[in-house]
């Protein structure tokens, strides 16, 4: 994982970089970011157009075109490594997603926590388009 941000009160945004990560989040946190991480990765793989010439060559700009085409997970953590919220952020026309411990509202306890990532990214991060399940 990568440090993104603190937030006040011992919080911290750390950003989801692996497939295993995801797999660890899921299970800490009780719900399905490791299916959509690896689904977003896919897609994004299926969509990487090598450039020409000999094979040993045809991965190396993978890497950065998963940087650019994946959406962002991020995941908050608390002073003693607990999860929190995890936050899945699509580029461009996507909606975000953020939710917490077993899909639960991560807005009831972490509000100002999603506010200093919003801020961070330079994002709106409104809980009426955010949290899937308050619709």
């Amino acid at each position: 994982m990568d440090y993104v941000c603190d937030v006040t009160g011992g919080k911290t945004w750390f950003q989801i970089e692996t497939e295993a990560e995801a797999i660890r989040e899921s299970a800490l946190m009780g719900h399905a970011v490791e299916k959509h991480f690896r689904q977003a990765r896919e897609r994004a793989e299926a969509s990487y157009v090598p450039p020409p010439g000999p094979f040993i060559e045809q991965q190396i700009g993978l890497k950065a075109h998963l940087r650019r085409t994946m959406p962002r997970f991020f995941t908050l953590r608390d002073a003693e490594g607990n999860g929190l919220a995890t936050a899945m952020i699509p580029g461009g026309a996507g909606c975000p997603v953020i939710v917490g411990v077993g899909n639960r509202d991560p807005y009831v306890e972490h509000a100002e926590a999603i506010r200093v990532l919003a801020a961070h990214l330079g994002l709106l991060l409104e809980r009426s388009r955010c949290y899937p399940y308050g619709r």
